[in-house]
């Protein structure tokens, strides 16, 4: 493909001006490909650790339902649970890691939970209960934050690999041989100048002596 580029010295200036970008961002897309795998194992590790939390936290609650069901029974257990209405306590807003959007959970972990049932029908195991299922909840929208973003840095990180070996096995080996093949053609016309321009200046000189 080489030999395709007009071997001229606006072509030569001209590729080795692209091939020196080229290069740049051959560099760039390798910080941002390191620094994006470094992001993805931190939240891959982080998202071990919640979901090794997450498993002893539901372990905790489900002992603590089993223990409401046995003091309250399970009929009045259901009715009581079906009188908690649902919470809306979470917001969800992305910021930019290296220009991929990632999601951040904003919620406001509560400590005390306020009743939404009658003293009379309940025990103080289903408070506790909720309590642990409650921390459940909010450790689940920290997994689904970092397991989302995760998610994404990995595509992210798939679409500049793919970039990145696009530079570095075709564009600029291609660059790099039409830079040469331009050079060498364009050296071989100022040797043929040069010796033309010493014969013409040998037969001057002849006809000068003569």
């Amino acid at each position: 493909m080489a030999n395709r580029i007009t071997p001229t010295k606006a072509n030569l200036i001209k590729s080795k001006s692209v091939l020196s970008f080229s290069q740049k961002g051959f560099e760039l897309l390798d910080k941002k490909r390191t620094v994006l795998i470094q992001e993805m194992m931190t939240l891959i590790d982080s998202a071990k650790k919640i979901e090794e939390e997450i498993e002893g936290k539901f372990a905790d609650a489900y002992e603590a339902i089993k223990n409401v069901s046995i003091t309250m029974g399970v009929s009045n257990v259901e009715e009581v649970t079906l009188a908690i209405s649902k919470e809306e306590d979470y917001q969800i807003r992305f910021k930019s890691v290296m220009g991929v959007e990632i999601p951040e959970i904003i919620y406001q972990k509560r400590e005390m939970i306020k009743p939404q049932y009658g003293f009379y029908r309940s025990n103080p195991s289903l408070d506790d209960a909720i309590f642990k299922l409650n921390e459940v909840k909010y450790l689940s929208y920290q997994l689904a934050q970092v397991e989302t973003s995760a998610y994404k840095l990995s595509i992210e990180i798939r679409k500049t690999q793919k970039r990145a070996n696009a530079l570095e096995k075709i564009h600029i080996p291609r660059l790099k041989n039409n830079i040469k093949y331009i050079q060498e053609t364009l050296d071989e016309k100022d040797r043929e100048d040069f010796f033309r321009l010493k014969i013409v200046k040998k037969k001057q000189s002849l006809k000068a002596m003569k």
